[in-house]
């Protein structure tokens, strides 16, 4: 494919992409070499088709609907494209995982997740970055229910010790909500003792 029909495959799919959408250059690589895929997404981020969010991750931009300034993905969003690029599975951990579940405002600006692929760590911005930790306890990555995978992990960072009964109460509540009694009966079994105990009683 010569370079120009090449970029203009590239620009027919980000143009039907949705704000925010992320590409890799993995998305393209079937519309031409890499060197031409590498020239069509320089091409695209200089016409404001796309915007660079770090090395090799881009995104269709996105603007506030009320005062128009830009947007960027979610940290999330970034991470579970490049799990998909690394066929990995991943789960957050530390500060984020309880910012997901609602029991911490603080979103940290450098994100951990395990994984079950290797590691790596993604730059971007000032003192910014989205870490993969590989980690052998493949326990960590059976759970059926995510929402439950999630809740144990951010058990397990706050402590036994040091969890309140109103973070309990939230946690027992989504499960409720959100859990199927089947997944749970699974799940309850792969959690630590302590877990299991305050979940259960």
């Amino acid at each position: 494919m010569a370079a120009n029909s090449s970029y203009k495959a590239m620009y027919d799919i980000v143009e039907q992409a949705k704000d925010g959408t992320i590409f890799i250059p993995d998305d393209f690589v079937t519309y031409g070499t890499p060197d031409a895929v590498r020239s069509g997404l320089t091409r695209l981020c200089r016409n404001g088709k796309l915007h660079r969010f770090a090395k090799g991750i881009y995104y269709v931009p996105m603007y506030d609907k009320w005062d128009g300034t830009l947007r960027e993905p979610s940290l999330d969003t970034i991470a579970q494209k490049i799990a998909q690029r690394d066929n990995a599975r991943i789960i957050p951990t530390g500060a984020y995982a309880l910012n997901k579940l609602g029991l911490s405002t603080q979103v940290p600006a450098n994100i951990i997740y395990i994984t079950d692929a290797s590691a790596r760590q993604v730059k971007f911005g000032e003192g910014k970055s989205i870490t993969f930790r590989h980690s052998n306890d493949l326990g960590n990555f059976a759970y059926q229910s995510k929402l439950m995978q999630l809740a144990v992990i951010a058990m397990r960072e706050i402590g036994e010790k040091l969890i309140t009964e109103e973070q309990v109460s939230k946690i027992k509540k989504m499960i409720t909500e959100h859990v199927s009694e089947q997944d749970f009966k699974h799940d309850i079994v792969l959690a630590p003792t302590w877990v299991k105990m305050i979940l259960q009683r």
